[in-house]
């Protein structure tokens, strides 16, 4: 590049100007008077940077003792509470804090931590106020995280540690990423409860933040301890939550709360163990043999999770059932009271080694679960023949209405495999609310706008039908076997209800029993499924062998199909 000057110019201004030049424009350059003298000129590096001159930048400096300080002070935090409380923790059976984080996260997964120095200038040892807050990769996915420091005053939550938990909720809402809880808190700590229990911003907060964040992204919590009180409430908003054997409990308040306002003598196991929960209160969907059995089980269960409301489950390549679909005719037996087990149905259509039941051992008259078909995630909802003929109790009603919410959420398909009685009747059912939560089981389902496929495997009586998603509800099949019937009721009922008064009018044995038979059998033709098909109340009867076929076409058809609700706030029910 040449460069014009006027002739007033200086050689070392023509130099500086030469060596601007070349390096605004990355160019050769040569300066020269109007005349056409050369006054200066300069070469392009590449670098911009004169390699001959010394460099003002040293590269040989090391950590300074500031750094160093803090590089103590962290590793000072690390190591948590007094080592009095860490020696006890291997005699619980549980992992010190950020060795639990290490199995979950492994080497390199925890992205960063927050709030590392909060109460660093306490009086007492208070290392993160004894709450680890983040974000880290779990299983390939992004996630937020919180986790309490048993060491620390026993996991207790105070000011600093509420300020941390609500700040990773918050951000959670921001970024829609799932949140984990790892639990072992005994509540708020009460001695210094002056400025976090009942603030705008306290710990009343986190189940606000909760609740908005209920069917936005996942929450999934796992219970190491005792958690108590307020502690508690975290572990029964989450969508799913993981008690550990032998050590997690959950209860309202401590045992010895418990004795002083009821006079009730009772352990902490007793009060709110793992049995407590898993089989009467169905606050626990899994029950965790250790800490590392608890990791596998969250593992699989976001293995059917998007990561939020906005994103589909993600799907995987398929596998052919653990067991053959020939068999599933054999499975149902002929005669419609007998007992067979539905998991043998579902095994039989369902990927291999996908189906993964929820709340196993709380409403066992309906099983909830997840799984795959030919990769694709779906939530199960199924009636349970060997448990009380599959009839539908509360608890089981509560467990499914939970369930298909909660699919509907995070856009996980459902299907439904019927066969009940229907709903139970008798005043021990009356009293424990049977129609409040059978509403519920049928609001659920009347609201989820996931696509549905509703199969009718063998009896479908009374509302049972309406709560498996019949076909007044929406399905976008409903389909059946050819053992299905669906009726207002079973045909002994049906003939007790109709013609009790006509047969007891027959005196001869023989022929009253003739007769019962007779009218039991012209019953069991009318609510036959062929009817049910002539008369295009069901979309079609498919041979059992084809089933896993038929619902693999049918959920693949219909993945993308759109359902709206009617324009509302929202519902009453729930």
């Amino acid at each position: 590049m040449k460069v014009s000057v006027s002739d007033e110019v200086s050689a070392d201004e023509a130099q500086a100007i030469a060596e601007a030049f070349a390096e605004r424009f990355e160019s050769d350059v040569s300066v020269a008077s109007r005349s056409g003298d050369v006054l200066g000129s300069a070469t392009y590096s590449g670098t911009g940077v004169d390699e001959s001159a010394p460099s003002k930048f040293d590269d040989d400096l090391g950590p300074t003792e500031r750094e160093e300080r803090l590089w103590e002070e962290i590793e000072e935090i690390e190591r948590g509470g007094p080592e009095k409380y860490k020696e006890q923790l291997p005699e619980q059976g549980k992992k010190f804090v950020r060795d639990r984080l290490d199995l979950w996260f492994g080497e390199g997964g925890l992205h960063f931590e927050d709030g590392k120095f909060a109460e660093f200038d306490a009086s007492d040892q208070l290392p993160a106020d004894g709450l680890i807050t983040g974000a880290a990769d779990f299983e390939g996915r992004d996630v937020h995280f919180m986790a309490n420091d048993y060491t620390v005053k026993r996991g207790s939550m105070a000011a600093k540690g509420v300020e941390k938990f609500l700040r990773m909720q918050q951000r959670a809402l921001k970024t829609g990423q799932p949140v984990l809880y790892l639990m072992d808190s005994s509540g708020g700590r009460i001695d210094q409860q002056t400025g976090f229990f009942a603030n705008r911003e306290g710990i009343g907060k986190y189940y606000y933040n909760h609740s908005r964040l209920s069917g936005r992204v996942p929450q999934i919590c796992v219970l190491y301890g005792p958690c108590i009180a307020g502690a508690a409430y975290t572990p029964v908003f989450a969508d799913f939550t993981v008690m550990v054997e032998g050590m997690s409990a959950m209860a309202i308040a401590s045992p010895r709360m418990v004795q002083m306002v009821t006079g009730e003598d009772i352990s902490m196991e007793e009060l709110g163990g793992p049995d407590v929960h898993a089989e009467h209160s169905g606050s626990a969907d899994l029950v965790a043999e250790d800490e590392e059995h608890a990791r596998e089980l969250v593992a699989q269960l976001v293995s059917y999770l998007p990561k939020n409301c906005d994103e589909d489950p993600p799907q995987t390549e398929g596998k052919a059932p653990s067991l053959s679909p020939e068999g599933i005719d054999g499975v149902i037996p002929k005669e419609p009271n007998r007992g067979y087990d539905m998991e043998s149905i579902i095994r039989r259509v369902t990927d291999a080694g996908s189906w993964f039941e929820l709340k196993p051992e709380y409403g066992k008259e309906i099983l909830t679960g997840f799984a795959r078909i030919d990769g694709r995630p779906i939530g199960i909802v199924a009636n349970q023949p060997t448990q009380r003929a599959g009839a539908i109790f509360p608890d089981a009603a509560e467990k499914a209405a939970q369930f298909i919410w909660t699919c509907d959420a995070y856009n996980v398909p459902l299907l439904y495999l019927a066969d009940t009685p229907g709903f139970m009747a008798g005043s021990d059912v009356e009293k424990d609310a049977i129609l409040e939560k059978g509403k519920k089981m049928i609001y659920a389902t009347s609201s989820a706008t996931v696509p549905k496929q509703c199969v009718v495997v063998r009896k479908a009586y009374g509302a049972g039908i309406y709560a498996m998603s019949g076909p007044a509800y929406d399905p976008e099949s409903t389909i059946a076997l050819p053992s299905g019937e669906i009726a207002i009721m079973g045909p002994e009922a049906a003939i007790n209800a109709v013609y009790a008064r006509k047969l007891a009018e027959i005196d001869d044995e023989e022929e009253r029993e003739r007769k019962e038979e007779e009218l039991r059998e012209e019953y069991r033709r009318d609510i036959d499924v062929h009817r049910m098909a002539s008369e295009a109340v069901i979309d079609e009867i498919v041979p059992p062998s084809t089933l896993r076929d038929e619902l693999r076409a049918r959920f693949a058809f219909y993945e993308d199909v759109e359902k709206e609700l009617p324009d509302k706030k929202h519902g009453t029910v729930l």
